[in-house]
């Protein structure tokens, strides 16, 4: 499902902040760069995820990245899992045409595949079960959480593995006072972003409001043995050149989707932060970093 992305502000495979979005209109193709980047400089994250998932599934025959978007992760998945086939599922083909020729890249081009449709009903179309089954920021994008989880299972094999990420804390990008506007202007972000998403929730077809207890959710799904851990990613000032064009990316996006939405004061700020030719902005200051949390849920289908 292309959908997997929030915008640039919190998504992988979602730009971030592809949250406040009313998606419908949203080009999921038209984001592939920056989906792509936001991927690649998250890559330490996913690794350390991907370990982590690794403890506990060996040997995973067939692995399916549900909401695959470009394929970052699942060319990640391909590296950890020598032995596994690999099927990327999304809503956007020239998003598995990207996943495609990464996979070729990778050398893994004869284990790798594409499914095309939207989740989470095309997990019908798998011809096998599921050992894995990753879903990346993708399931927020469904109107009944619960029934897309319950779907999912449906495509484990006994024993197999759901892994889902979602939750953890809003990317930092700067220090809460910046030198010129009101301080703390990211936490000001993050509320509007909040109300923006919930509203996309609410208008999603077929909208179920619930407690967004993800391991409440996968026990209710038909999984046993939940957990949960959180990741970060943590690249400290002076940053190089590819998490600053991240930075830059992501707030110009904020600007354009969420700044109607912000006061007056703070829109001049992020104006500033995004301007190349002002020396404040984050184009040329020395403080900019990136931290993020992202959280993965997982569950296992019993035998």
């Amino acid at each position: 499902m292309a959908h997997h992305h929030h915008a640039p502000a919190h998504d992988e495979h979602r730009p971030e902040n592809t949250h406040g979005h009313d998606h419908e209109h949203l080009d999921w193709a038209e984001l592939a760069p920056l989906l792509e980047n936001q991927a690649e400089l998250f890559t330490p994250l996913y690794e350390h995820a991907l370990a982590w998932l690794a403890k506990e599934v060996t040997e995973p025959g067939l692995i399916v990245d549900a909401g695959s978007g470009p394929g970052v992760i699942s060319g990640l998945f391909a590296e950890t899992f020598p032995g596994a086939r690999i099927v990327a599922v999304d809503g956007s083909e020239p998003l598995l045409d990207r996943a495609r020729a990464r996979a070729e890249r990778l050398g893994a081009g004869d284990r790798f595949a594409t499914l095309t449709g939207d989740m989470p009903g095309v997990l019908a179309e798998l011809d096998y079960p599921a050992d894995l089954l990753w879903a990346s920021r993708s399931i927020h994008h469904l109107g009944d959480q619960g029934a897309a989880l319950a779907a999912c299972v449906e495509r484990l094999a006994p024993g197999g593995t759901l892994a889902v990420m979602e939750g953890g804390l809003p990317s930092r990008f700067l220090p809460r006072d910046i030198g010129f506007g009101r301080p703390g202007l990211q936490a000001r972000i993050d509320a509007v972003e909040e109300d923006r998403f919930s509203r996309m929730r609410e208008d999603l077809p077929g909208s179920v409001a619930q407690v967004e207890d993800w391991p409440a959710l996968l026990t209710a799904a038909g999984l046993h043995h939940t957990r949960s851990r959180t990741f970060l990613l943590d690249l400290p000032a002076p940053v190089p050149d590819r998490a600053r064009a991240y930075v830059v990316e992501s707030l110009t996006r904020t600007r354009d989707l969420l700044g109607e939405y912000l006061d007056p004061d703070d829109r001049v700020t992020l104006d500033r932060l995004v301007d190349p030719d002002d020396p404040a902005s984050v184009h040329h200051r020395p403080d900019v970093f990136v931290l993020a949390a992202h959280t993965v849920h997982s569950g296992v289908r019993p035998v």
